[in-house]
């Protein structure tokens, strides 16, 4: 009789390592790079001398991700527009872990960009992935008194840029979300405002590659008649959507479609207390490369 071939480690940490490595580098290929990268590592490794094999492998996937953020910092001094993650899709009412996209809103990665490298290793290691100090030291090489004042600081800053999460149920967020899209595609701003929040704010990532505003808007009025006034412009194309497909992304309400018959975005809309908070769309191609459209 022979036994069932033992399960390795890396496989049961996967998961983990490519929730660390996107929240890192807010972007979903290159974290699936890095965990490639750590698997290549863990399989040259003396596994039999490595007592803690999550520990040992979340130090390698921070360690390339502080590596390759040092690159990343400079490419994105010269990012054209608003930089917003690569978008995290879920479906919206199906089965979908309980901590999947939970720790990684739009708003949370936006304030981790805010911080210096070491800062955001500290603050995801210790309050996200729940890593004690002295094993957060010997991830970054600092001393434990260093890594706690890391979080500290880094907690302080994702304090105040981070508002509080909102849960909303996936029917009335499907219901919330077919009406915005209409509202959108409309000319008459009135139907889109009687969704917004006052002080909403709008943000979109086209990377200077595909058209975006290259500036957040703020106001009810500006997000609403910039909207109308991109639909009277296009109005004469005569180019239907020819995709919409309800989403959650990164946790958020959204969609993803096809604009015109011819530019994939993302869109995620922050709801708070029935009334859309802030607008999050994604046009960059390279961002949405890594999106299954296949089913939609």
């Amino acid at each position: 009789m022979t036994s069932a071939p033992a399960t390795d480690p890396f496989d049961s940490h996967r998961r983990f390592l490519t929730r660390l490595a996107y929240r890192m580098l807010g972007s979903v290929s290159d974290a699936e790079d890095i965990v490639q990268e750590a698997w290549l590592r863990w399989r040259e490794s003396e596994r039999a001398e490595i007592a803690q094999p999550r520990a040992f492998l979340a130090r390698i996937v921070t360690r390339l991700c502080l590596d390759q953020m040092k690159s990343a910092r400079s490419r994105r001094e010269f990012y054209v527009g608003s930089w917003l993650p690569e978008p995290l899709v879920e479906a919206l009412g199906g089965e979908v872990p309980a901590d999947a996209g939970l720790d990684a809103p739009i708003a949370l990665m936006l304030a981790l960009e805010r911080l210096s490298p070491l800062e955001r290793a500290a603050f995801l290691l210790h309050d996200i992935f729940e890593m004690d100090f002295a094993e957060i030291a010997r991830t970054i090489d600092r001393s434990e008194s260093a890594c706690r004042q890391l979080a500290k600081r880094a907690r302080e800053h994702v304090r105040i840029d981070m508002p509080p999460r909102n849960k909303v149920d996936p029917v009335e967020a499907k219901r919330f979300v077919d009406a915005f899209f209409k509202a959108a595609h409309k000319a008459d701003p009135s139907d889109l405002q009687a969704l917004l929040a006052q002080d909403v704010a709008f943000h979109s990532d086209g990377g200077g590659k595909v058209l975006a505003v290259i500036n957040p808007l703020y106001g009810i009025d500006r997000v609403s008649r910039f909207f109308a006034g991109i639909n009277a412009k296009l109005a004469h194309r005569n180019k239907p959507t020819t995709l919409f497909k309800p989403v959650l992304i990164n946790g958020l309400p959204g969609y993803l479609s096809l604009e015109r018959g011819e530019t994939l975005q993302a869109t995620a809309l922050d709801i708070r207390d029935g009334r859309v908070q802030a607008i999050y769309i994604v046009r960059n191609p390279d961002k949405l490369r890594h999106l299954d459209l296949s089913d939609a």
